[in-house]
């Protein structure tokens, strides 16, 4: 076995699940998934293609039917994008493992902004990278980009830069000034950014230009077609798919082709009925995301200010994601913490530490409850587990 393989770290979030087996009082806040099902129309989809018999292998890169609805659905949220520089990945984790084979090697320099999920920085250190983490930075209980920290650390010896944003723990959302910056100074050295953009729906505040919340702000809404962009999406998280693992790609189109040689190495391709699945969601999109949204938002409502109102905890509102990232006073072992917590009240969070040392000390707590009840419980149980 490869060292590297042998010292990933395990998952802390699932170490704290573990504690928690065979107990039926538990909320479980750890994981990043709603507890809402995925909708019926998308199902049924999935359901009517397996009835035709839909079970064959299909192209590397997708059904052209959803390749086609995934760039109508990029272009109606930002620059035009066409279907050739589309491709389908079997989950958005998926899609960023194939994107960081396809530009980087043992010995490469990726730089990535940091906390955020060990998955994206795991990947490019399995294929012998070398990872410069540069981190946001807490201001106000907020946690916010050094810009000329992170520009200082990208230079021509960079291969990748790796961006989350919305941020998964931190909320943290990139501004169209600090995209542009980054595009701008990855022209200069050439150096290619891998966004993961997969929480862009789930987006709360207005454009300050359009008052719209339709999306955050993407790399893809400043990017000519041939910059050095990759931008990885998920159906995971819109649409409620956690379980399906669909996810996928735009590149610039010179890139496509040897995306689809990669795919075929991996996965070979998505199953057709999750496809159709895919297909059935992008068609419903907008009778359906605005709606989820908003129920986001009133979980995060009713969560953040009651977490904020207790003596000792520091968070900021979040703009994106279904994350409230926190830290409580004179608590600087997030697993241990988070382990009280499950086992002395009921309460599954996850721990800060899960997600890079940068994050130590802080809990995550996914706001995404079909019952915003739920999130007032455990704001109880959490009072209660801290003597408030």
């Amino acid at each position: 076995m490869r060292s590297v393989i042998e010292n990933l770290p395990a998952s802390k979030i699932r170490e704290v699940a573990n504690a928690a087996i065979g107990r039926a009082d538990v909320l479980p806040f750890w994981f990043g998934e709603s507890d809402e099902p995925t909708p019926d129309f998308v199902t049924e989809a999935a359901v009517a293609s397996l009835r035709r018999g839909e079970t064959a292998y299909a192209h590397n890169l997708g059904l052209p039917a959803l390749r086609e609805a995934l760039a109508g659905y990029a272009s109606g949220l930002h620059r035009p994008v066409g279907p050739e520089r589309i491709a389908v990945t079997s989950s958005g984790v998926n899609g960023l493992m194939i994107a960081t084979q396809a530009l980087v090697g043992a010995g490469d320099e990726v730089v990535a902004v940091v906390p955020v999920w060990p998955n994206i920085t795991a990947q490019p250190a399995i294929l012998g990278a070398d990872v410069k983490r540069v981190s946001l930075q807490v201001r106000d209980g907020a946690w916010q980009l050094d810009l000329e920290r992170l520009l200082a650390a990208i230079t021509p010896r960079t291969r990748l830069l790796l961006v989350n944003a919305p941020n998964n723990p931190t909320g943290w959302t990139m501004t169209r000034a600090e995209q542009q910056a980054v595009l701008d100074h990855c022209r200069r050295t050439g150096t290619w950014i891998v966004a993961d953009e997969v929480y862009e729906r789930l987006y709360y505040e207005p454009d300050p230009v359009s008052g719209s919340s339709h999306a955050a702000p993407s790399f893809l809404d400043i990017a000519d077609a041939d910059d050095r962009l990759v931008v990885t999406h998920s159906f995971s998280k819109s649409f409620l798919m956690t379980g399906w693992r669909l996810g996928s790609l735009v590149v610039p189109a010179a890139l496509t082709a040897d995306i689809g040689k990669l795919i075929e190495f991996n996965t070979s391709c998505a199953p057709v009925f999750v496809q159709q699945a895919g297909i059935a969601a992008l068609q419903g999109a907008e009778a359906f995301v605005p709606g989820l949204i908003g129920r986001l938002k009133a979980c995060r409502d009713t969560l953040v200010p009651r977490l904020q109102a207790l003596p000792g905890v520091t968070l900021a509102m979040p703009a994106g994601g279904m994350y409230a990232f926190f830290r409580v006073d004179g608590e600087d072992d997030s697993l241990a913490l988070a382990k009280r917590l499950v086992t002395g009240v009921g309460l599954g969070l996850a721990p800060g530490a899960a997600f890079g040392d940068e994050a130590e000390g802080w809990l995550r707590w996914c706001f995404a409850s079909r019952d915003p009840a739920r999130l007032v419980d455990g704001v109880e149980r959490l009072k209660r587990a801290l003597g408030l």
